[in-house]
């Protein structure tokens, strides 16, 4: 009996130690492709939407927003001059079509990974956010930005063909059916959103409030 009870307790210990063991070993590395995908997809999308709803969640008062966004003792910033304000303004609607090009490919990615989207649907959306951006390059291209403006035209427009590169590298999958593709387009794409935002920071104060 005794034998009997040391061989189950045995076979329990090395049935745990099995489980344990295969525990362990998937423990360096819980996510598949798929929810990495779609994490990140999601990181883009959540920090793209974030600044749409800061813009509009603010007060109409331009002076209000002035009063809150700086404190009393902190003195105010530089009002842009003509030539700044109107670079900027020729800027805005191209910012427009650039920003709603991103978070259609990103909610296509998400989409498409969750199989809410089809594959079709998706090459729709990345080609039409190609066509995008070559049209905001070459739109940008065109603009004379003021000499203090020029960094700032130079981190958009890098932005820009930063996204067109990202959604290049996503189109490979349709030829090749390597969803590899859609992360290694990710940094690509989270790299511009990160430019625009240091430029929509200086340019665009209630869309891209400071951290």
């Amino acid at each position: 009996m005794r034998r009997k009870g040391a061989a189950t307790s045995g076979g329990m210990r090395a049935t745990s130690d099995g489980r344990a063991g295969e525990t362990v070993d998937q423990a360096h590395w819980p996510f598949s492709a798929k929810s990495t995908v779609v994490a990140v997809g999601l990181m883009a999308v959540l920090a793209i939407v974030a600044f749409g709803v800061s813009r509009e969640t603010t007060t109409p008062s331009h002076a209000s927003r002035t009063e809150l966004s700086h404190p009393a003792a902190t003195p105010p910033k530089p009002a842009f001059t003509r030539a700044e304000e109107a670079y900027i303004g020729a800027l805005w609607p191209i910012h427009g079509d650039v920003e709603r090009s991103t978070v259609r490919v990103s909610l296509g990615t998400i989409f498409y990974k969750t199989n809410d989207l089809g594959k079709a649907d998706l090459k729709a959306r990345v080609d039409a956010a190609l066509a995008t951006y070559q049209q905001a390059e070459a739109r940008i291209s065109a603009l004379q930005p003021p000499s203090s403006l020029a960094r700032d035209h130079e981190e958009y427009l890098e932005a820009v063909r930063l996204f067109k590169q990202s959604t290049l590298e996503m189109l490979k999958m349709f030829d090749d059916s390597n969803e590899e593709h859609l992360v290694t387009a990710f940094p690509l794409s989270h790299k511009g959103s990160n430019k625009i935002r240091e430029v929509g920071a200086r340019f665009w104060q209630d869309e891209f409030p400071p951290n």
